[in-house]
């Protein structure tokens, strides 16, 4: 009888594992150079959040996501992390926020310019497209395979993974709200002298924020549930606390992983959330001016008015 699996006759799996070895034997400085940065930031986030006092944090951790979102999400902020320093996963929480926020930076400076990049040229997002299409849908432990096999275990080849797979988002989102930007707000930039970087800095990048910081708010979901996932390489964290808690049998144990995984992913979600809101109401004020912020640091420290003159115009001719 024929069956199906006479059909595998292909080594596919050994050709891999040579491709793989070569490229780890014969490319180890370029993994070498990857890895470290990752390492060095990574260490000192995890220095600086694990130094600061308990309360400190807290009351610190109030104030931001008070100035960054409501008074509401400030309060449940701060509950939410008593909580999880209740539940004696404090330590871990910090691992993890320290994954996280390394993760963010590192996709911050390699997402947004690839957005920008694809959506100033239709034949790089045609390219780009595909890639990220795999990305996002491949599972997400599915990353850990080949982490492992360039990079080894442990914390730092988990956050190479966590990088990895919290980029695409904000790639992403950076070119659609960057093409989302009306055309006759652009053609009305070009009428009026501005050039290209003109046009990106002080134009484009400050109409399509509201986007780039929803797609903030993806990437750092997607770190969050990678950052639990790569546990399973040996990466510190609250992940930890869960897989223990299994590989244990101990239910109450990887139930407070869990817990406290999901306080933290609320919280971030909640505040990141609010950054990505339409401005309106009392708020708007704050968000205006981190904003105003973050356009300025687009824009190389140029003053708001600056932008202000070259887009009120713009939407004038309109």
């Amino acid at each position: 009888m024929f069956k199906a699996d006479d059909l595998a006759v292909f080594p596919i799996d050994a050709w891999i594992q040579q491709g793989v070895s070569w490229v780890a034997l014969n490319l180890r400085p370029i993994f070498l150079a990857i890895k470290w940065p990752v390492e060095n930031l990574l260490s000192l986030n995890d220095w600086v959040l694990h130094a600061i006092p308990f309360p400190l944090f807290v009351v610190g951790f109030f104030l931001l996501a008070w100035r960054l979102s409501t008074l509401g999400i400030a309060v449940f902020s701060a509950v939410s992390l008593i909580v999880i320093a209740a539940l004696g996963v404090w330590s871990e929480a910090m691992t993890t926020l320290s994954l996280i926020s390394t993760a963010i930076v590192f996709c911050a400076v390699i997402g947004i310019p690839i957005g920008i990049w694809c959506a100033r040229s239709d034949r790089v997002w045609n390219v780009v497209r595909p890639i990220l299409d795999i990305m996002q849908t491949t599972p997400s432990f599915v990353y850990l395979v080949p982490v492992v096999m360039l990079f080894g275990v442990g914390t730092v080849p988990g956050e190479v993974a966590v990088v990895t797979a919290a980029a695409p988002p904000l790639i992403r989102f950076t070119n659609l709200g960057i093409r989302m930007v009306e055309h006759e707000i652009v053609e009305a930039g070009l009428a009026f002298g501005a050039d290209k970087r003109q046009l990106l800095f002080e134009i484009q990048l400050p109409l399509a924020i509201p986007t780039i910081l929803g797609g903030l708010n993806q990437t750092v979901l997607t770190a969050m549930v990678l950052s639990v996932v790569v546990a399973m390489i040996g990466a510190e964290g609250l992940g930890l606390v869960v897989l223990q808690g299994l590989g244990r049998l101990d239910v109450g144990r990887a139930a407070v992983g869990g817990i406290a995984i999901v306080l933290l992913a609320m919280v971030l979600d909640r505040i990141t959330q609010k950054l990505a809101a339409p401005k309106a109401g009392g708020r708007s004020a704050a968000r205006t001016s981190l904003l105003g912020t973050i356009a300025r640091l687009f824009r190389g420290g140029q003053p708001d008015a600056e932008a202000a003159a070259v887009a009120a115009p713009a939407k004038q001719a309109v």
